[in-house]
């Protein structure tokens, strides 16, 4: 496509009618500069509020440059893979300049400025249609369960429903079981499958324990302590033969629990899991910064989603991210990081004991497509599919098309 920009007169006025930009922006004193190619685009910033031009100053602006082919891709209507915001265009070329504090601050503001460049005719699935009349009630109930974890009794909090073959559904890093309430909602899973989603400790309605002093404790979550979670939860709770589907930190629990318990689960499946995500905890330091809201780490999910996911899924999506213990992401990305490694071990797998199904999002640049494929090429036996369309989260931003993906999955752990 060529590329055509509004002036920064005109990108301003779109920042300005924006409600999502000028709540992001709040307080901001600075401004934003892109550089597409040779072309220069300039918002000034003063106490929130936009105009057209270069900020007099370098105090307070972020600063966006790439080549234009990169601009291209990114403003595109329907942007491809990798292209969808600026987090992962930075392997693409795309290069970022300003206090890396202040660029966490207004990320959300950055990235939304740079959605108002983009082309129009993004058509975004629809939500599924929730309405109900007042008084309805949904179907999952939710209980606590006791369940001794290092020597200390944690009160795990999991709403569950139907009946038939158990499922755990564990969430994602820094998150809680609210991800999974719309599979709740399907009869057609309901009616052979008992749904129990989780909250991990520290997440969630599941309170830390009060046998210990947890405040002044650097938290940071482990495979040892994660995997008894589980196991320990599914002895608590009297399960015979459960399955396990996990997303993200559950994606890969679920490839460990296949590798080292599998004489508990008759099947996981996992989401965006891989046999090694790796790379430096440093590079996440803004995610608990005490100058950094949650409001960054919400914003932040956005970028492993696909754009056609549906708007409201996919900000509900963050909005459950905002919510979360400040520490608990960074601390759950200790396991996602740093303590995960399954490259040695994968191939001693035996998916005639413990089924293994693996699911990968195209649009997601974490736990990507080509990592899931892998760990399926090295565990025999087990099954993966690339959910096109669909990013890091799929049971939560576009859980109409996820089943799509879970349904025969499901039908065949039903037949096993």
């Amino acid at each position: 496509m060529e590329l055509t920009l509004p002036t920064s007169e005109e990108w301003a006025a779109r920042c300005a009618g924006d409600g999502e930009f000028v709540l992001a922006a709040r307080h901001w004193d600075g401004g934003l500069c892109i550089g597409v190619g040779d072309e220069q685009l300039a918002l000034t910033l003063n106490g929130g509020r936009p105009s057209g031009g270069h900020p007099a100053s370098e105090v307070g602006v972020v600063t966006l440059d790439g080549p234009a082919a990169v601009w291209e891709k990114l403003l595109s209507a329907v942007p491809p893979r990798f292209f969808n915001d600026i987090s992962p265009a930075w392997a693409q070329g795309l290069e970022r300049g300003g206090d890396r504090v202040l660029n966490a601050q207004y990320f959300a503001a950055v990235m939304r400025a740079v959605e108002l460049l983009r082309a129009p005719g993004l058509q975004a699935d629809p939500a599924r249609d929730e309405a109900a009349p007042t008084g309805t009630i949904d179907a999952p109930m939710g209980r606590y369960v006791h369940v001794e974890l290092d020597g200390h009794d944690h009160r795990i909090y999991f709403e569950e429903a139907g009946q038939g073959i158990p499922l755990l559904l564990q969430h994602t890093a820094g998150c809680h079981g609210t991800q999974w309430r719309h599979l709740f909602e399907y009869p057609e899973i309901t009616d052979h499958f008992r749904l129990i989603a989780y909250d991990l400790p520290y997440h969630g309605k599941s309170v830390p324990p009060v046998s210990r002093e947890w405040w002044s404790e650097n938290y940071e979550l482990r495979g040892g302590f994660l995997r008894s979670l589980v196991v320990g939860l599914a002895s608590a709770l009297a399960l015979e033969n459960p399955v396990f589907m996990g997303c993200s930190v559950g994606g890969l629990l679920a490839l460990d629990l296949a590798a080292k318990h599998p004489d508990v689960f008759r099947a996981v499946i996992s989401l965006e899991g891989a046999l090694r995500i790796g790379g430096d905890m440093a590079d996440y330091s803004e995610l608990w910064h005490p100058q950094v809201g949650n409001e960054y780490k919400a914003r932040l999910m956005d970028g492993i989603m696909s754009p056609t996911s549906p708007a409201p899924y996919r900000k509900e999506t963050g909005f459950v991210y905002a919510c979360g213990w400040p520490p608990v992401f960074l601390g759950d990305l200790y396991y996602y990081v740093e303590d995960f490694d399954l490259r040695s071990t994968a191939k001693d797998i035996d998916t005639s004991e413990v089924g293994v199904h693996i699911l990968s999002g195209e649009y997601d640049y974490s736990g990507t497509s080509e990592l899931g494929r892998a760990a399926h090429e090295a565990i025999a036996g087990s099954t993966w599919a690339e959910m096109k369309g669909m990013g890091h989260f799929p049971m939560s931003e576009n859980p109409v098309r996820f089943m799509e993906y879970l349904r025969p999955i499901l039908t065949q752990v039903r037949g096993s």
